[in-house]
């Protein structure tokens, strides 16, 4: 794992058979990744990226809370 400025490269992984990936393992301790979490798959044509569901979760929180009722 190479660290630069709080960006990673945590190295190359291989997609298998069924589509899946293996996220590696300093990833998932610093991103608290644990088995079971829920990601959301974002993409465009540049690439693609994994968020954990409760930081989308949070921010619409945060949003609602800010609405009248």
């Amino acid at each position: 794992m190479q660290e630069n400025d709080g960006k990673y490269i945590f190295g190359v992984v291989k997609v298998g058979d069924k589509g899946q990936i293996v996220i590696p393992r300093d990833a998932r301790k610093i991103y608290d990744i644990k088995t079971g979490d829920a990601l959301l798959l974002l993409g465009d044509q540049k690439g693609m990226a994994l968020l954990k569901t409760e930081i989308i979760q949070n921010a619409i929180d945060q949003v609602m809370e800010g609405l009248p009722k």
